[in-house]
């Protein structure tokens, strides 16, 4: 005998779910209205999943022989409720098919029970018995119905599936009811793109572009197709009860809205990573992609790691990254990541990511942030050699810290063998093209960015920073200021603005920009040193002097860029000074020097002095093709 707290109390399938405590239909944890008779005829459906329940079925569960009801207008109208309730059509069904004077059938293959009541072995057991259900029912649904049935069920026979060559994974949705899970939520979300990144021919949207249809209620999956140029869009949600979670998924066609996979994957939070992988590797299947020996293998073998140190990780992740307090609360969260489980690859690439940053946006010393970032980033790579942005991080410390420029070509190259569809690993590739002045590749890798990331910032950033060193001052505040139109609080397009018009001649302007600049960069010194050299080219020495000893002061306490002040001292006319700090830069291995050198209109006037060639030649920077202006007084 069975007893009540036994049967599942909650049964979900795609981004429904049935609360039978509570005797709630919900999507996205969101109440629907539905009336009694059609949220009896939806149970009745849901309990024989995959089976055909007969018309005179449901007539003996709803509606007993001495009741008097027209039961053929009764019953159509529930299930006509229950599909509006459900978003679902007779024409095209994604949960109810109709077999004509016949009976009904629920057809996705992906209903779950009640994931927080049940134990590990019923988990296995349920999971193990809807496989089997969906492969029966899609090969009884063959041989009965044939094409078009399978054809309106979205389990499309291949030869009749039309090609997808890109999707768009939409921001899971939380369906714990807890906030605090955004960032585990958000996170897996990531964590799936990343994996189909690797999936040479799909072009995959990367999340900056897709995370702006977070909450998105207006919009139908086919309107977004169309605003984000893919064939497929996939929505999903996520679940988690203690260590248990679950991802629902409903991908479709984005031309005809066709159904191409409704899918439910369940697990132990430890085997997460096994789970965002089978998801990628279903989605592989579903397109008809055909995955290399290695894919198969990495997506089949991925390693467990500490529930703890997984969600530590995760909250890094969403951190914002753009300030010193942001970086540094990152790096604790990754700290603790790796003191649960030291042998979490991703959790040390992203601590290399963090200390990275401490150097490069100059809040640390190079010697200091650069070091620990080689370490994080070789135990990561040691741990796991085919993570790709493991050796896209790798790349940029060989280019920024140890100016190994063959090192650097090599692992970004490794980085997109890896992962193709990666718009980071296409972006930081694209940024190390320009800085070494090889600007058609840089604008290669720019544009491909673009597709993997046609809303966001990156596209923008990356032709600005082409622009900034190809000296194409007039084009980089075209761009900037395009940007700003829906981008106003972005300091580095204020900033990028003022280098255009500073180096368009019209200074007063650049001023104005680098200012704002300074207000919204957290403290940056870049915007800061501009501002001050600015200054001394309209004859503000003062001002541009005081900036100069705050640095000066800070520098006594904690880090200021010698590079920085070396621009000031470059305005200033005070050439000595420069040199002096410029030397400083050397020796800390700053990585300002592999970034500004060779385009920085600051230093323009030290560029014939012999001191500033043998600079250029301790660095040993490779050939490019530079604007005429640099390397002339």
């Amino acid at each position: 005998m069975v007893r009540e707290s036994d049967q599942p109390q909650i049964i979900s399938f795609g981004l429904f779910e049935v609360d039978l405590r509570a005797g709630e239909l919900r999507k996205n944890g969101a109440k629907i209205k539905l009336q009694d008779q059609p949220f009896r005829v939806l149970i009745i459906l849901l309990r024989r999943a995959g089976t055909v329940v007969t018309r005179e079925e449901l007539r003996r569960e709803l509606w007993p022989t001495d009741t008097f009801v027209d039961f053929d207008h009764g019953l159509n109208a529930a299930v006509r409720r229950l599909r509006d309730a459900l978003d679902d059509s007779a024409e095209n069904p994604r949960f109810i098919q109709t077999l004509p004077r016949h009976g009904y059938r629920f057809i996705t293959a992906s209903v779950v029970e009640g994931i927080e009541s049940r134990s590990s072995a019923r988990a296995t057991r349920l999971w193990v018995s809807s496989v089997v259900a969906a492969v029966l029912l899609i090969a009884l649904a063959f041989l009965a119905w044939g094409g078009d049935i399978l054809r309106h069920a979205g389990l499309v026979p291949p030869n009749l599936q039309p090609q997808i060559n890109s999707i768009a994974v939409l921001p899971l949705v939380n369906l714990t009811g807890d906030k605090e899970q955004e960032n585990f939520v958000d996170g897996m979300t990531e964590q799936l793109i990343t994996e189909l990144s690797r999936i040479g021919p799909l072009k995959v949207i990367s999340r900056t572009s897709v995370m702006q249809y977070k909450g998105e209620k207006n919009k139908t999956l086919p309107q977004i197709g169309r605003e984000l140029n893919v064939d497929a869009v996939m929505e999903g949600s996520v679940l988690r009860a203690g260590n248990r979670v679950r991802i629902a998924t409903h991908m479709i066609d984005a031309s005809t809205d066709q159904n191409l996979m409704v899918e439910t994957y369940e697990g132990d939070l430890g085997d997460i990573l096994k789970i965002q992988r089978e998801v990628a590797e279903s989605i592989s299947a579903k397109v008809r992609i055909t995955l290399t020996p290695q894919q198969k293998a990495r997506l089949r073998g991925a390693p467990k790691v500490d529930p703890e140190a997984y969600q530590a990780y995760l909250t890094a992740t969403r951190v914002d990254l753009s300030g010193y307090q942001g970086i540094k609360t990152a790096e604790n969260y990754l700290l603790k990541s790796i003191e649960k489980d030291p042998n979490f690859a991703q959790a040390y690439t992203w601590l290399a990511i963090t200390r990275v940053l401490l150097g490069a946006q100059r809040w640390q010393s190079a010697r200091e942030a650069f070091p620990s970032a080689k370490e994080a980033i070789h135990k990561a790579l040691e741990l796991d050699d085919e993570d790709c942005e493991a050796h896209g991080v790798l790349a940029r410390i060989s280019f920024q810290y140890d100016w190994d420029w063959e090192k650097a070509e090599k692992e970004y190259r490794r980085a997109l063998e890896l992962c193709p569809n990666n718009s980071r690993s296409h972006f930081q590739y694209g940024v190390y093209s320009a800085v070494n002045g090889r600007f058609a590749e840089a604008q290669a890798k720019m544009a491909a960015t673009r597709e993997l990331d046609p809303i966001r910032s990156e596209p923008f950033v990356g032709e600005s920073v082409i622009h900034y060193h190809r000296r194409n001052y007039k084009a980089l505040v075209e761009t900037s200021r395009a940007f700003l139109t829906e981008n106003s609080n972005d300091w580095r397009a204020h900033n990028w603005l003022g280098v255009g018009y500073q180096g368009s001649g019209q200074t007063l302007e650049a001023i104005s920009e680098y200012q704002k600049a300074v207000e919204l960069s957290q403290g940056d010194s870049d915007p800061t040193a501009a501002l001050a050299h600015a200054y001394t080219a309209i004859g503000r020495k003062a001002e541009a002097a005081e900036i100069l000893h705050r640095f000066l002061r800070q520098s006594e306490t904690s880090y200021a860029s010698p590079y920085m002040i070396a621009t000031i001292y470059a305005g200033l006319g005070a050439k000595d000074k420069a040199f002096e700090y410029l030397e400083k830069a050397y020796q800390e291995r700053s990585s300002d020097l592999s970034y500004f050198l060779r385009a920085d209109l600051r230093i323009d006037n030290l560029r014939s002095d012999p001191r500033f060639q043998d600079l250029m030649s301790r660095i040993n920077f490779p050939e490019g093709e530079f604007h005429q202006a640099v390397g002339t007084n």
